[in-house]
């Protein structure tokens, strides 16, 4: 039994990352622009308000909209330790559509099967308004994450959508305090 529930969570999740980013938006230069008020929950299931949970410091979001991005969010997560640069990054896969938001659970729980509990805080989850940020920053290639730094007030100081590079994290670095 439990290798079938183990199936159908896989294929569940196969069927929803396909179809992630099913309408296409341009992509956007966002620098200096306030972030959309939009709602999420963490792994632990917390539900949160972003940017207005995070209000009054900076932060990082790294937000995906395919399972692909993954690979993308997580050299910048390495680069970022291992350049020791100090800001709180929050993971935020972003999916579009109906269809995910019906298995939102099994996703959320499959998420959680692969990531250590102590870390399940810095990811947020973003469905009902998954559409809303990807019109925001755009969606062309979706196998790049979207890095954005926000300041204490929500107004983006910092956008980048392709891919990883060091001179990226460099300019990065630079903004962080």
């Amino acid at each position: 039994m439990a290798h079938f529930t183990s199936i159908r969570i896989i294929l569940c999740l196969c069927l929803i990352f396909l179809t992630a980013c099913s309408t296409q938006y341009p992509n956007q230069q966002l620098v200096g622009k306030q972030f959309p008020s939009i709602t999420g929950q963490s792994l632990e299931q917390q539900e949160l308000r972003i940017p207005e949970d995070f209000t009054g410091q900076n932060i990082l979001f790294l937000i995906g909209y395919k399972q692909d991005s993954q690979f993308d969010i997580d050299r910048w997560l390495i680069g970022l330790d291992m350049t020791q640069t100090r800001i709180q990054a929050i993971e935020l896969p972003t999916i579009q559509g109906m269809f995910p938001r019906m298995f939102k659970t099994q996703i959320d729980n499959g998420m959680r099967s692969g990531i250590p509990k102590e870390l399940w805080k810095g990811v947020i989850t973003v469905y009902r308004d998954g559409a809303r940020v990807q019109e925001f920053t755009g969606n062309q290639n979706p196998n790049n994450a979207r890095v954005v730094l926000l300041d204490g007030q929500g107004k983006i100081i910092y956008f980048y959508d392709r891919g990883f590079s060091v001179d990226a994290l460099n300019d990065l670095r630079a903004l962080v305090p």
